[in-house]
This record gives C-alpha cells, sequence and structure tokens, in this order.
C-alpha cells in the first residue's frame, strides 16, 4: 500500500513543486497552496458521485456528451469554482502567476488522489502510464485556468472574457482528451500529438505569466 500512495502521489507532487518552483517574484505560502491541493483532492468524491449518478440514472451513450459533459465540464467546473470562489480573492493571490500555481495545485490535488484510487483498484504497473497522461494533463488544465484566472484578476479591462476563458478552455482541452480516448481504437497515435501540443500550451502560458508578473511588480515599484 504504501508504494502505491508513493507512486500515486510522487508525480504530482513533482509537478507542483516545478511549477511553484517558477514563481520569480515570491513564493506562495505553502500552508495556502497545501490547502487547495487538499481542496482539490475532496472534489473527487462529489464528482465521482455525480458521474455514477450520470451514468446510472441516465446512461449517457453518446460518447461526445460523456466527454465534454460528464467529465471535461464536470470536473473542470467543480476546479475552476474553487480557484475563483476560494483562491481568488484570497490576499496571497497577488500576482498573475499566483494563479498558475494554484491551478495547478487544485487540479493536482484532484489527480493525485484520483490516481491513488485507480492504482489501488487496477494495480501499480500502471502508475508510469498515469503520470505520463492523466496526472500531467490535469495539470496542465490547471496551469491554463490559472493562467486566465491570474490575468482577469490584474487586467484593467476584459476581466470578465478572461474569467470566462479560465473555463472554458481547460475544459474544451479536457473533454478533447477524453474523447480521443472514448473514440480512438489506436488513442495512442493521436494522443502523443495532442499532448505535445497541451504541454507547449501550458508551458506557454507559464512563461506569459511571468511577464505579466513582472510588469505587475514593476508597476507596483514605480507607483
Amino acid at each position: 500500500m504504501l508504494g502505491i500512495l508513493s507512486a500515486g502521489i510522487a508525480p504530482g507532487l513533482a509537478l507542483l513543486s516545478y511549477f511553484y518552483l517558477k514563481d520569480q517574484y515570491g513564493s506562495e505560502p505553502v500552508f495556502t497552496v497545501f490547502r487547495t491541493f487538499l481542496f482539490g483532492a475532496i472534489l473527487v468524491f462529489p464528482i465521482a458521485f455525480i458521474q455514477y449518478v450520470l451514468e446510472k440514472e441516465y446512461n449517457i451513450q453518446s460518447s461526445l456528451i460523456n466527454a465534454f459533459l460528464s467529465s471535461g465540464m464536470l470536473e473542470e467546473f467543480f476546479k475552476w469554482f474553487i480557484l475563483f470562489y476560494a483562491v481568488y480573492q484570497h490576499v496571497d493571490f497577488d500576482e498573475p502567476y499566483d494563479g498558475i500555481v494554484y491551478g495547478a495545485s487544485v487540479s493536482l490535488g484532484f489527480a493525485s488522489l484520483e490516481n491513488i484510487l485507480y492504482l489501488i483498484s487496477y494495480g501499480l504497473e500502471h502508475a508510469i502510464g498515469r503520470a505520463l497522461l492523466p496526472v500531467s494533463s490535469h495539470a496542465l488544465f490547471g496551469v491554463i485556468m490559472g493562467y486566465y484566472i491570474g490575468k482577469g484578476k490584474f487586467s484593467a479591462t476584459s476581466k470578465a472574457k478572461w474569467i470566462m476563458l479560465s473555463f472554458l478552455f481547460p475544459v474544451i482541452l479536457h473533454g478533447t482528451y477524453d474523447f480521443i480516448l472514448i473514440t480512438q481504437e489506436n488513442w495512442l497515435i493521436i494522443m502523443f500529438p495532442f499532448m505535445i501540443f497541451l504541454w507547449w500550451f501550458g508551458l506557454r502560458k507559464v512563461k506569459k505569466a511571468r511577464e505579466l508578473s513582472a510588469k505587475h511588480i514593476e508597476n507596483q515599484l514605480n507607483f
């Protein structure tokens, strides 16, 4: 069991540490980041219950609806809800890059507990594949969500647009990820370039968020 717990949580903590250490302008309090991580982990239970009800009561046959609604929209909405209502107004969220840290944190909390439960059910031999695909994809959905949340909070205009995009982009990307898994027999052929794109897109947002933070800090100093 210790091996499963370690293998289940290690990828999430490693990715969270990576994005956390990319913060150049004052690291976020570890307690606040860890609390957000725990919020994400707790989300596994209500989401699993809702997905179970949808599957048993409504028996949705459409792959498109299952991928984009039952999985993508449902999971990303709960993560977005935590990020927007529990973190957005927090005093520690004081520069654009912080959105990346907290977005990754809530997503990786969810992904880590989900990963542990999966490995308990199906075995430790799936650990590497889970780390490379579901865990890293959740991290990147969170990074993208956090980028737009951060941009929205510290933009003088178009706040609503950026907040809306912080929800829509992860839903579209998450839904696409699941749609590939559900519908493609040789899904790895398509998933490989999709994951390359996802990493490119996510890391590009990391770079842009750091630039936004640099401008924000500069403006504060000049003010």
